[in-house]
């Protein structure tokens, strides 16, 4: 009988984390496919930010926290579609000479390019305003052939150094691929991750940390 019920046990823990598994796969699946969508549709700004259709991401409830392995592993196959610029800065043959070349935008670029920020643990572009923002974005460096873009991720202080560069990536790439789905060319946008180790609030709370998750961006115009 006491076999009989450990086997029971076994089964119904197998069964959550095989559910478990399956919830988060969907999950992430969902809020790409929503932001891509939202993103690619061409809506002005104004129906951006109204539409009845509003990207919406999972309640607090519901969210999920990515973990090192997935960062790492499942989370890899959407941006692997899509390549890295062909050189690298200061490469023979690169637009640019180095990373150095790329400034901080200022005056209204400084407004139009402006930090996108991010919940705990994620890197999905949840807010309309945001993804409005980005579009506007991407109207601009198609206007503008001969500027190009780095996206630099950023994380606030908790967890692991090694953690928070995999999930600064994840920002800049996820950053990177709406602008390109969207129209720009792959080898105008580099992507750069900071982890937590430039943070633009220094203290310690949950006011401060919201503001450290987040994308800068930097310009170079050739």
């Amino acid at each position: 009988m006491k076999k009989v019920l450990s086997l029971i046990v076994v089964f119904l823990f197998a069964c959550l984390i095989t559910a478990s598994c399956q919830r988060t796969s969907s999950q992430t699946w969902e809020n790409m496919k929503t932001a891509d969508s939202f993103f690619n549709h061409g809506y002005d700004d104004s129906r951006l930010i109204n539409d009845s259709r509003a990207f919406i991401g999972p309640e607090d409830a519901d969210f999920i926290a990515l973990n090192e392995k997935e960062l790492k592993t499942q989370f890899a196959i959407s941006d692997k579609a899509i390549p890295q610029p062909r050189y690298s800065p200061g490469d023979k043959g690169s637009p640019i000479g180095s990373l150095g070349d790329f400034k901080k935008p200022e005056g209204k670029l400084a407004d139009l390019f402006k930090n996108l920020h991010f919940d705990t643990d994620d890197h999905v572009l949840r807010s309309k305003e945001d993804l409005a923002t980005l579009h506007q974005m991407a109207d601009y460096l198609k206007r503008n052939p001969r500027v190009y873009l780095t996206v630099e991720g950023h994380c606030d202080e908790r967890a692991s150094a090694a953690y928070n560069m995999a999930l600064g990536a994840r920002r800049a790439n996820h950053v990177r691929v709406l602008l390109i789905k969207n129209g720009i060319d792959f080898n105008r946008i580099y992507t750069i991750s900071h982890g937590k180790e430039k943070p633009l609030a220094l203290g310690h709370g949950s006011d401060d940390w919201s503001a450290n998750r987040r994308v800068e961006f930097r310009l170079y115009a050739k």
